[in-house]
């Protein structure tokens, strides 16, 4: 549905042109929700902003839809882009308009009758859950109603592909959760492709099929988000994920650990950190392996949570018992699909 090639864009600095993008591919299929999460400064909204060529590469093709828009004049690309629609941070609404009057201002850029606008706008107001705030004005609304005006606003021309730049990061959780939720109905309803920038994985975890990790004005790491979550490649990934998944072990946690440690033999004791995600997060491996291999496991942290529905969490283990059953209950662990790493400095 969206293609990148090749994509690499630059600015004028203060000092000399700044690489934003250095290379860019990327595949967005059709009806995914698809999220591109990084730091600050990353790259991320000029990636999104490529999408539409409200900013043109410098080089690389942009299709969407089959349609290369880097090949189009403009005439035919500002038509092409009423298929893509796009939400912003700041929410972008005219005071001066009401509720009703934001969502039907593209359709009144497209020259519809009132008749037909009105036709297309009620039902959208119903559907993002403001029907009965349709009079009112931007000054008069919270953030989260805001940005349901924008959604409604964005979904107005029909299009074919959703653009999501930092559309939750000004909103409190509960309201992004909201949001989210909204999004994912929206899927459901239209199939759209949903292309989501955030900076929060948080968000990536309640919503995305797919991730992309940038950093540098490069994609360093991409794939199914509980593969990612669960199997992460990159430093950056890593350090993204720590707020929902820590990655490293709390120093309490540690201090236990060297105490434990330093009292037992080094080859009867082993610091291990499994993470578990999908279907056997369901089954008993833990109490399997202390009656298989007759070792000691004791929890020291962990976390489980979801991902896009599915189970997902990491534990902290302290296992002892012989070194011969340490071997076998870490090899039959990675047989039955857990994640093994075995922490040496502690």
């Amino acid at each position: 549905m969206i293609e990148l090639q090749g994509i690499f864009q630059t600015y004028q600095g203060s000092s000399g042109p700044v690489e934003a993008l250095r290379g860019i591919d990327l595949k967005v299929p059709r009806g995914e929700i698809f999220g591109v999460i990084g730091r600050s400064g990353a790259g991320k909204s000029s990636l999104v902003r490529t999408i539409n060529l409200l900013n043109r590469p410098l080089a690389g093709q942009v299709r969407v839809d089959g349609r290369d828009l880097t090949a189009l004049q403009p005439d035919a690309l500002r038509a092409a882009r009423r298929d893509i629609g796009m939400i912003f941070q700041h929410f972008n609404l005219l005071a001066s308009r009401t509720v009703f009057d934001n969502v039907a201002l593209p359709l009144e850029l497209e020259g519809l009758r009132r008749a037909e606008i009105v036709a297309r706008v009620v039902p959208l107001l119903e559907l993002v859950g403001l029907s009965d705030l349709k009079d009112r004005y931007p000054a008069q609304i919270s953030g989260g109603q805001k940005q349901r005006v924008g959604i409604a606003r964005a979904l107005a021309s029909q299009p074919k592909v959703l653009l999501s730049d930092e559309a939750t990061s000004a909103l409190d959780p509960e309201t992004t959760r909201s949001i989210l939720a909204l999004l994912r109905e929206i899927r459901r309803e239209f199939g759209l492709s949903i292309v989501l920038i955030t900076h929060q994985m948080q968000v990536i975890k309640q919503v995305a099929d797919q991730v992309a990790v940038i950093d540098a004005g490069r994609i360093v790491e991409q794939g199914q988000t509980l593969e990612v979550f669960s199997r992460p490649q990159h430093e950056v990934t890593r350090s993204l994920l720590d707020d929902v998944v820590p990655q490293t072990l709390p120093e309490p946690v540690l201090a236990r650990v060297r105490a434990i440690l330093g009292a037992a033999p080094a080859s009867q004791a082993r610091l291990l950190r499994l993470v578990f995600s999908g279907c056997e997060s369901d089954q008993p491996i833990l109490s399997d392996v202390i009656r298989r291999f007759s070792v000691d496991l004791n929890i020291l942290h962990g976390q489980i949570d979801e991902v896009q529905g599915r189970p997902f969490g990491a534990l902290a283990v302290l296992a002892r018992g012989a070194n011969e059953q340490l071997r076998a209950t870490v090899a039959h662990l990675r047989s039955s699909g857990v994640l093994v790493q075995e922490v040496s400095h502690v």
